[in-house]
């Protein structure tokens, strides 16, 4: 093709770009295994190498460093303080109690003191120096668990609606989730040679890959499935998810929405959020099918070249939703049906006690921003750790961060909740509070450019204060909260998303559809917190003044033209 008409194809220019440095690293690197046995093993630094560090991203980990102790260290010539987080592969997010006292130990002997419970229904340690990681991972592959995909190129943790013992629905879309995980799963057993067992394969071949291949996918992958008429795994924030349809009690088939993606670039016109569209409907035994072929289509025609455009959501927009669909019913056995109808009313969780009709109980846990510890006479790790040694109930962790102890006997539940107050975990927290969310960012994310855990809840208590003067205390509101861009706690979702810009400053994002349908949009950039509660006192004064029946935030804000 002349260069005049490769200037005209954006197909034939993206054909003609190098591949980027991962995808070089990927591809020499033996089905995952690099150099990192050897790189474990060296003493000499807390770290591993430059490639090394993209590689073990697959086996569920990052090397990061305590920003905090950076200056110091710097100052005193030392090298930072190094450790990996790891995050662990649990789809749909069920441990059993054993699993769960297991890893709380873990979280004691081998990292930091707590557990990070994730928005994508997971557990990640923070802490883990270099000297640890085997034992870790060992006591991890001892409970039957594992940190494979968890992080990298590949399809990452799948999620599902939260507790699969309320219904044969939930229960069917818990299936469905594990199901198309371990169809996923890499066949590379690099994770075992190098954390567990140090054994080489029998015949020291790298194993084929004949889902992934050689390079694996051009970036992260990641699969939902939701049960209406809740969204509280975010359907539209991820690559692909499935949206159930169930008749008489049962099961049938799935909507199936592609394309969505939290992650963006400050300043780069290119990079953006998108959220998901529909692209058809199959019936529930076809799911795992559909999800090889959309990963299939990511595969061959995503983005090897400039990884911030990696995503399936810009394979998508770069070729068109109908190439898009055609692509993937080539690779079906049946083809999709057209897309069919679904309702969300939320994507939040429903705190507090349930039962089923079973007889068995189940109480839904806030747990603010995620994090499992022990803080002053909040003993919530203690409490979690007594329950989980006293009880047979299970543990599920929910999309937006919060633990529900499942699976509760009648003679259970009030041991349960003798057992919260005597560690001192008592909930009733705003409205507010429990329907915000943040990602980890500083000390440790080496991408946060401004705070978000340890930041956002001393700000909703500023923002329940304005809440409750303008007599809006019981009023649901998405609140979301990021260190950057990248998008983590799915901020562009949110009714009111804060996205850091600077240390202590924020982009400000409004108008998110209270059931996670519609993304919102950037009204203010570069806030600190006094300009951010000024200019989020007003709306809200006038939201309390002009809002609709019923109206929630974001639509009005959308409504009245505020963005």
């Amino acid at each position: 093709m002349a260069p005049a008409a490769r200037a005209r194809n954006p197909q034939a220019k993206l054909m003609a770009q190098e591949p980027s440095r991962n995808e070089t690293i990927k591809q020499a690197s033996r089905a995952l295994r690099g150099t990192l046995q050897e790189g474990l093993d060296e003493i000499a630094s807390g770290a591993i190498s430059e490639d090394d560090q993209q590689l073990v991203k697959f086996h569920g980990m990052y090397l990061q460093d305590d920003r905090d102790l950076r200056p110091e260290r710097a100052k005193r010539k030392l090298d930072r303080a190094y450790a990996f987080m790891a995050r662990l592969r649990i789809p749909a997010g069920l441990l059993s109690r054993e699993q769960y006292l297991a890893m709380d130990r873990l979280a004691d002997d081998r990292a930091n003191g707590t557990l990070r419970l994730t928005t994508r229904q997971t557990i990640q340690f923070h802490g883990i120096i270099k000297s640890n990681v085997r034992a870790a991972l060992r006591e991890v592959n001892a409970a039957m668990l594992n940190s494979i995909a968890a992080c990298g190129d590949i399809n990452r943790n799948v999620m599902a609606t939260s507790n699969p013992y309320r219904s044969a629905v939930h229960r069917a879309a818990f299936e469905t989730a594990r199901a198309i995980s371990d169809h996923l799963l890499p066949k590379s057993r690099a994770w075992y040679e190098i954390f567990i067992d140090d054994e080489k394969v029998a015949g020291g071949e790298p194993e084929d890959e004949p889902i992934y291949g050689q390079t694996y996918l051009p970036r992260k992958f990641k699969i939902t499935i939701a049960v209406p008429p809740d969204n509280d795994v975010d359907a539209f924030a991820h690559d692909l998810s499935f949206i159930a349809l169930a008749e008489a009690g049962r099961l049938v088939g799935y909507t199936v929405v592609a394309g969505g993606g939290m992650g963006a670039t400050h300043g780069d016109p290119e990079t953006h959020p998108a959220i998901a569209q529909a692209i058809g409907y199959c019936p529930a035994d076809q799911a795992v099918a559909v999800a090889e072929a959309v990963v299939g289509v990511q595969r061959d025609f995503g983005n090897r070249a400039v990884r911030k455009r990696a995503r399936l959501k810009y394979t998508i927009e770069d070729r068109g939703l109908d190439w898009f669909i055609a692509e993937v019913n080539r690779r079906l056995a049946t083809p999709l049906q057209p897309a069919r109808p679904f309702h969300f009313t939320g994507n939040g969780d429903a705190t507090g006690w349930t039962s089923d009709t079973d007889g068995r109980h189940h109480l839904t846990l806030f747990v603010e921003n995620g994090r499992i510890a022990d803080r002053g006479d909040w003993r919530l790790k203690s409490a979690l750790r007594t329950i989980a040694q006293t009880t047979a109930g299970d543990f599920v962790f929910t999309p937006n961060q919060n633990v529900i102890l499942a699976n509760l006997t009648d003679d259970e539940k009030p041991r349960v909740q003798e057992i919260l107050a005597s560690h001192g975990v008592v909930q009733g927290f705003s409205i507010l509070r429990e329907n915000a969310m943040a990602c980890v960012a500083l000390p440790t994310c080496g991408l946060a450019l401004a705070e978000s855990e340890r930041y956002l809840p001393s700000l909703i208590t500023r923002l329940e204060r304005i809440f409750a003067e303008n007599g809006l205390a019981d009023q649901r509101v998405t609140v979301r909260m990021t260190g950057c861009p990248n998008g983590c706690a799915r901020p562009y979702l949110a009714e009111i998303g804060f996205v850091g810009r600077n240390p202590g400053r924020y982009n400000l994002h409004l108008g998110g559809a209270a059931d996670g349908t519609r993304l919102n949009r950037l009204y203010r950039e570069d806030l600190d917190e006094a300009d951010l509660l000024t200019v989020l006192g007003k709306l809200i004064a006038d939201y309390a003044m002009k809002r609709g029946p019923a109206e929630s935030f974001g639509d009005f804000v959308t409504r009245t033209g505020v963005i």
